[in-house]
């Protein structure tokens, strides 16, 4: 006997459910998806603030940039 994976049954579920339904399914899922995508890219983002003031970040041009990878 094959073994249905989560995902698959997932799918067959949601198939189920009348296009209104499937549609307010849709929309929750993607107010979720971007509410933790935003909650990845505020962490991110104070990360590289504290890398800022701690002053692990340089400021340069690309042609700077490539040197220093070609001197490591």
């Amino acid at each position: 006997m094959l073994k249905t994976s989560a995902f698959q049954q997932a799918i067959e579920t949601v198939e189920k459910l009348s296009l209104e339904e499937q549609e307010i399914l849709l929309g929750t899922l993607l107010k979720r998806f971007h509410l933790q995508r935003r909650g990845i890219l505020v962490q991110e983002i104070q990360e590289i603030r504290q890398e800022l003031a701690e002053g692990k970040v340089k400021f340069g041009s690309v042609d700077q940039f490539l040197e220093e990878l070609d001197q490591l």
